[in-house]
């Protein structure tokens, strides 16, 4: 648990000081998000880890989406913040189109509640 949460602030915080040191949010925002994506699926790792024991593994986030539901309380709004981030994934980082800054500050909100909540369960572990 603690090496994904290491993960989760490391990417958030990298995420974090791209969003600080720029002025125009369009230059960077597909880094960001992304980031702020790697930070969310770290954080969702560790959280299920102190939550149920578990993580989900293999390439297909959906799953990690459906163990996060089962973390209580306050797992349905966890996998929501999960599926947000993981909806931005392949147009921040494979698409020629840039994210919006409506997802960007989405993004965000999404990886800084994981990362929050990841943060806390490991304090009480």
């Amino acid at each position: 648990m603690q090496g994904r949460l290491e993960k989760a602030e490391q990417f958030l915080g990298a995420a974090e000081l791209i969003r600080a040191s720029t002025v125009d949010q369009g230059d960077v925002g597909d880094s960001y998000v992304i980031l702020c994506v790697h930070a969310g699926i770290a954080a969702a790792d560790a959280i299920c880890c102190a939550a149920v024991g578990e993580h989900a593994q293999g390439d297909d986030h959906q799953n990690a989406i459906a163990l996060l539901k089962l973390v209580q309380p306050n797992g349905k709004s966890l996998a929501n913040a999960l599926a947000v981030l993981l909806g931005m994934k392949t147009r921040a980082g494979y698409s020629a189109y840039q994210v919006s800054s409506d997802d960007h500050k989405r993004a965000g909100r999404s990886a800084r509640q994981l990362v929050e909540e990841a943060q806390l369960r490991a304090r009480l572990t």
